[in-house]
């Protein structure tokens, strides 16, 4: 097994076993709403329904980027891929430089396509890869692999510095990514892995033409935590910690790049526990609502145990508009708050 294989794995591992939550809240427990006793209306006739990438879902919930890794990849998409198909909501893969730089598709296959219908289907890229020669060719080619309808850029700056051997060099990665925004065929959309966007870097990203943005703020896995769960030695594992809690809030993260870019795409996610706070994410000005970790037990149990889990995301949501008085999500972005 190869070294960025054999890392991919202990991600996975080390999510499903250690506790790798941050320390730091979301700050969803501060946004409450002004709860209307007589909503007048029928709670069945509420519409979840949300526009993303030209396509109608059936509710604002993408299935974020997960794993990349060997073993269990190929099941955990193809779980994910079906329940996404069959809810109509949008699905996010893991990073595909595994698939791009291995031998196999690694559960990155055309199937994905087939299993999500005409729902979004994102491929995934790292950004510190954008320092290669051949970027551009290679995010072409991992969006052709799945028939992805947008390219994900993920940030990770962090986790890199911890990480042993991780990708020291971040410079000069905004103009590449300029360049990766005119050669793909789809939208590109960058988002960080859980320490958050500011709105000062969204407003640069949208004038280098990302014009759709996942803030992935702090509150939920903290990859920091994750890579001192797999640290070769006590120093380096007590390096990564210090940093466990590091990172912008979500619901801070929401408000402020939605202020800095008011006309881009906006993804909410970081530590969304439930459709309670999916509610609060739209309110704060989110378009869609990602959730990652939360599902991926549900992920590796099959695809009945992730539309259930979905399920229960929309009829919380459901229940939020309905006890706001918010037939749709449009509403729900009226909603009063309490001060």
């Amino acid at each position: 097994m190869s070294d960025m294989l054999r890392r991919k794995a202990e991600h996975l591992d080390v999510v499903l076993t250690q506790n790798v939550k941050t320390d730091q809240s979301t700050g969803f427990e501060a946004v409450r709403f002004e709860h209307v006793a007589l909503p007048e209306l029928h709670l069945d006739e509420i519409d979840l329904s949300a526009e993303f990438l030209g396509r109608r879902l059936n509710a604002p919930f993408l299935i974020s980027s997960m794993t990349g890794g060997p073993d269990k990849a190929e099941l955990i998409n193809e779980n994910l891929a079906r329940a996404a198909g069959q809810l109509r909501i949008a699905f996010a893969v893991g990073s595909q430089r595994v698939a791009v730089e291995g031998d196999g598709a690694s559960g990155f296959g055309p199937e994905l396509r087939q299993f999500m219908g005409d729902m979004p289907l994102l491929s995934n890229f790292g950004a510190a890869q954008l320092q290669r020669a051949d970027a551009a060719d290679m995010a072409q080619r991992i969006v052709d692999m799945i028939g992805a309808d947008a390219l994900i850029i993920h940030l990770n700056p962090l986790q890199e510095a911890v990480q042993h051997g991780g990708d020291h060099d971040w410079s000069g990665l905004l103009a590449r990514l300029e360049d990766i925004v005119r050669a793909v065929t789809v939208p590109v959309i960058v988002k960080e892995v859980g320490s958050g966007i500011s709105g000062r870097l969204a407003k640069r990203l949208y004038e280098a033409g990302v014009h759709i943005i996942d803030v992935a703020g702090a509150g939920g896995t903290s990859w920091a935590a994750v890579e001192a769960g797999r640290a070769p030695n006590e120093r380096l594992r007590a390096i990564a910690e210090t940093f466990r809690d590091w990172g912008i809030p979500t619901a801070r993260a929401i408000v402020d790049v939605r202020a800095a870019c008011p006309d881009a795409v906006v993804i909410a996610s970081g530590g969304i526990r439930n459709g309670l706070d999916a509610a609060k994410a739209i309110r704060l000005g989110a378009d869609i609502v990602g959730q990652a970790a939360g599902v991926l037990p549900a992920a590796l149990s099959g695809v009945d145990a992730v539309i259930a889990h979905f399920e229960d995301r929309m009829t919380e949501l459901r229940i939020a508009c309905f006890c706001t008085a918010s037939r749709t999500l449009q509403d729900l972005r009226q909603a009063p708050l309490l001060s």
